[in-house]
């Protein structure tokens, strides 16, 4: 184990798939850019060549076509784009061949790519460049849908898609890069479909993903503090869901709480709350509770961005109505300077 950022956990990942699987390539656009989309590939085509990590056109529809072919012939491609709408432009290809060619084929013929797509806020985003679209996704039969919160998920869960056989969805919200933790040098998987207990408790559950987990945990650990065991589950995994680990924290706990990373409505959130209701609703001693944006696009000022994204201090506001308490979020949550367009003030913007 070793402290890396990442960034740095994707760029090994990837450096791994390919030393050891020459079917492994990647493409994207800036892909072998100095800045390498954030530090996620750099060096990767000094060491692997042209011909295995490549730049492309704007023509994202036309390439991922190319990519789902190059699967049928034994290849095993990485797609990157450095923000998730780019993908729209190639959803009838993702949709429409890549998601359907095992059913079509009677699982005769695989589909070995992943798509990786950043997601996320950052000043300079606006409504067009900050959305978080992994219900979209994961709305779609046969495609996969990861979004890892810490760097060694990243690292493991990117080679678990890069040796899935069928298209995987590889999320990674822009805020996280810059996240550092323990992550081994060896080549290992977490495995696609399993959420993980980030922190125990016994009060309530609340589950979230992707960068939203670092904002329940940071809500966890204040509640604590006045007696408040929160229990957070990090979903890893969109689809599949794993929803044993879910069902079997909020039978422990009776109360959840779900901190969506994008929009509430027709969202994740709405998704997990349905499940366990539809499973153990007779369990539950509150109404469930979801968190997430409003019914607008994202803006880019920061004036309305600090009253547009749910933070630690949010989720608090929804344990403290759950539980009736007498407490009042502005005294217990720390003050910060910092706009809520940037995570620290290492961040320099959106590329």
């Amino acid at each position: 184990m070793r402290e890396i950022k990442f960034s740095k956990a994707i760029l090994e990942a990837t450096d791994q798939c390919m030393a050891s699987d020459p079917s492994v390539f990647i493409i994207g656009l800036g892909v072998p850019d100095p800045g390498g989309i954030f530090g996620t590939t750099v060096g990767l085509q000094e060491k692997y060549g042209e011909d295995r990590v490549m730049d492309m056109p704007l023509s994202e529809n036309c390439m991922t076509g190319i990519i789902t072919g190059a699967s049928l012939n034994g290849f095993r491609p990485i797609l990157t784009h450095q923000r998730v709408e780019f993908a729209l432009l190639s959803i009838d290809q993702i949709v429409n061949q890549a998601a359907k060619w095992y059913y079509m084929n009677a699982g005769q013929q695989n589909v070995p790519i992943v798509i990786r797509l950043v997601i996320g806020r950052g000043w300079g985003q606006g409504s067009q460049h900050a959305q978080s679209l992994e219900s979209w996704f994961g709305h779609i039969p046969g495609l996969k849908v990861v979004m890892p919160a810490n760097p060694y998920d990243a690292k493991g869960l990117l080679i678990s898609a890069v040796e899935d056989d069928n298209p995987v969805i590889f999320l990674e919200h822009r805020w996280l890069h810059n996240l550092v933790d323990d992550v081994p040098m060896e080549r290992f998987n977490v495995p696609i479909g399993k959420a993980r207990v980030a922190r125990e408790g016994k009060d309530i559950t609340l589950v979230a993903h992707s960068y939203m987990v670092l904002e329940a945990l940071r809500c966890a650990e204040i509640l604590a503090e006045h007696n408040i065991s929160t229990e957070v589950v990090d979903l890893r995994t969109i689809k599949p869901l794993d929803l044993e680990t879910i069902l079997d924290s909020v039978s422990k706990t009776k109360r959840l709480v779900v901190a969506d990373n994008g929009w509430i409505h027709f969202g994740v959130s709405a998704e997990i709350i349905s499940l366990v209701t539809e499973n153990i609703f007779d369990q539950l001693i509150c109404a469930p509770l979801r968190i997430g944006m409003n019914d607008s696009p994202s803006p880019s000022t920061r004036s309305l961005a600090n009253y547009y994204y749910e933070r630690a201090s949010d989720i608090a506001q929804k344990l403290i109505e759950m539980f009736k308490l007498e407490l009042d979020v502005n005294d217990i949550f720390p003050k910060t300077n910092l706009p809520l367009d940037i995570p620290d003030p290492s961040f320099k913007g959106p590329f």
